[in-house]
């Protein structure tokens, strides 16, 4: 059958086509429809979703789409040679192979050193784990094709040097946090297991001070520290203790260290092999197609997986190198949170404490900071985050309390709870580092259009689409619209209350809405009944029912009203 079809007309000329039945879920359906919105707008767009959420399917569905409109010819960017046959294969599933042309993906270090022999020009350019595009080839390559679409994909806009995405890209559409994900079941849940604040493991990280070219912790220095029998055994007893018997993966300091870790465990019974840099990619492949197998339980890796590794069955992430990005954080976690049909949760286990600087994986983050510069990606200081998010009230056995080196941040059960209950002080959304609860709704203005829209937390609920934003109360905004209207809606842009024209709205207490109207005179709209009044109601209760008084009137909220 073939996909239906329908065309959206687009005002900066491209044409498209909305193909229906990709197969993709809905939120993945979503974020399709609010990039080709916003390249209504903007000529490059960044998308950002959390790993494991289907980034490379989107991003197939995307380029097939497009070159059933009028785009003839995509190409597709990656940093590294692995993610270019990933993505290969699943543009291939997509019915795009390289018969035809349309479709080249390649990795950047290939395009920059053979640009000038491509053929043609590209009408789309796409960058997979786009937070490394601010590398200089990666600006030649705008300057190149300045006509091109552009589309930036990654799970985490943000640099250690707090430099932006603003050069490259106009506008940033984020979908829902990681909580949010694990709350509808499209990630997975996990047991989050650490070493201690007073522990020796937690001082020897903290003893690290030389950093590297990028601003993180220095390789040399960490492997001297870290790279040592005692802690590798202590990473083993972790593994032993929270997850014996399940795969997983393994994020090592330096090769050496990987490598030792790798036999430590093969000594002890599990299974590991080690691969980095310098594992040849015939023999990388086959110990992956290995491990997805069960012939091997445990990858051992200097940042090979951080980044384009699918597997959905993996288990266990052990975080055994201590780093002070946020991107490599979320990027290493990243990996144990994908489903899979026989995996009830994941345990990650924080054998360098980085849930103290960073929070839990599900804390909120403010994306759009960190896209525009205004707040790098980066570790907080521990006496910010020390006890945010870490308490839970689960019943941990006595056992588990006693281990000299561990304790449980949170287990799957307990976040599940939060997450669907909404205790944010629990995940960490409120507290000394996370301030106002960053759910709360607020306006987002687009930098080129100057409309204004609405967002909760780091999900845009309302595209670009209103002339002003007057107040915001709770769930809804008092807005002016293009046309000149000015109403209340709620956080999807749903109309709730219409008010005409007027020059200003204002929220007021009890839920009264003050309207000045085009000549200066104010009136006033009860928000619960949608009743107007020319005079300022004055809100009570009596005998169990609330009632506004208008002058000499009496109002009931639920009745009709009483005269005096």
């Amino acid at each position: 059958m073939r996909p239906s079809l329908f065309l959206l007309s687009v005002a900066t000329g491209i044409r498209i086509m909305y193909c229906k039945n990709d197969c993709l879920r809905d939120y993945q359906q979503e974020m399709k429809l609010r990039l080709f919105e916003e390249w209504e707008l903007h000529r490059s767009v960044m998308v950002q979703m959390p790993t494991g959420t289907g980034k490379t399917h989107l991003l197939a569905a995307i380029v097939r789409e497009f070159l059933c409109g009028s785009g003839s010819r995509v190409w597709i960017v990656a940093h590294r040679r692995e993610l270019v046959e990933q993505i290969e294969e699943t543009v291939s599933r997509y019915g795009m192979g390289r018969e035809d042309g349309s479709v080249r993906v390649m990795s950047i270090q290939w395009l920059s050193r053979n640009r000038k022999i491509m053929d043609g020009q590209p009408d789309l350019i796409v960058i997979d784990e786009a937070h490394h595009a601010l590398a200089e080839t990666y600006r030649e390559l705008w300057k190149s094709y300045p006509e091109a679409r552009k589309l930036g994909m990654t799970a985490t806009p943000c640099r250690l040097n707090r430099k932006g995405f603003t050069d490259l890209f106009d506008t940033l559409i984020t979908s829902w946090s990681i909580a949010e994900f694990i709350g509808r079941g499209w990630l997975s849940s996990f047991d989050y297991v650490s070493i201690r604040a007073n522990s020796r493991e937690q001082r020897l990280v903290d003893s690290l001070k030389k950093r590297g070219a990028d601003g993180d912790y220095q390789v040399k220095e960490m492997n001297a520290v870290l790279n040592r029998e005692t802690g590798i055994r202590q990473l083993y007893e972790s593994v032993r203790r929270y997850a014996a018997g399940k795969k997983g993966i393994v994020y090592a300091v330096s090769i050496a260290h990987a490598r030792q870790i790798a036999a430590y465990y093969s000594l002890h019974g599990v299974e590991s092999v080690a691969i980095d840099s310098k594992t040849p990619a015939l023999e990388r492949g086959r110990l992956v197609e290995d491990f997805r197998r069960g012939k091997i339980s445990v990858l051992v890796n200097v940042d090979i997986f951080s980044e384009g590794f699918d597997c959905p069955d993996v288990e266990f992430v052990q975080l055994a190198r201590p780093t002070l990005s946020l991107a490599k954080y979320l990027q290493q976690v990243g990996r144990g949170l994908r489903k899979s049909d026989n995996k009830e949760s994941c345990v990650l286990i924080d054998n360098v404490g980085l849930h103290r600087i960073f929070g839990l994986p599900v804390r909120d983050r403010d994306w759009e900071a960190m896209f525009e510069g205004r707040m790098a990606g980066n570790a907080q200081p521990r006496t910010r985050m020390e006890n945010n998010g870490l308490s839970v009230s689960c019943s941990l056995s006595e056992d588990s309390k006693r281990n000299e080196g561990l304790e449980i941040v949170m287990t799957h059960n307990c976040l599940l709870d939060a997450v669907r209950n909404g205790d944010l002080v629990r995940l960490g959304e409120d507290g000394p580092a996370g301030g106002e609860q960053r759910t709360a709704l607020k306006a987002c203005r687009d930098r080129q259009s100057g409309l204004w829209g609405l967002r909760c937390g780091n999900k845009i609920t309302v595209i670009p689409q209103y002339r002003e934003v007057f107040d915001i109360c709770a769930n809804r905004a008092a807005v002016r619209f293009k046309d000149g209207r000015t109403g209340v809606v709620d956080k999807s842009g749903v109309l709730m209350v219409v008010t005409g024209c007027c020059r200003r709205l204002r929220f007021l207490k009890g839920e009264l809405l003050s309207v000045t109207k085009e000549d200066g005179s104010d009136c006033y709209t009860d928000l619960k009944t949608n009743r107007t009044y020319q005079e300022r109601p004055v809100v009570f209760s009596y005998g169990g029912i609330e009632l506004l008084r208008v002058g000499e009137t009496f109002h009931s909220r639920t009745r009709k009203a009483y005269a005096s």
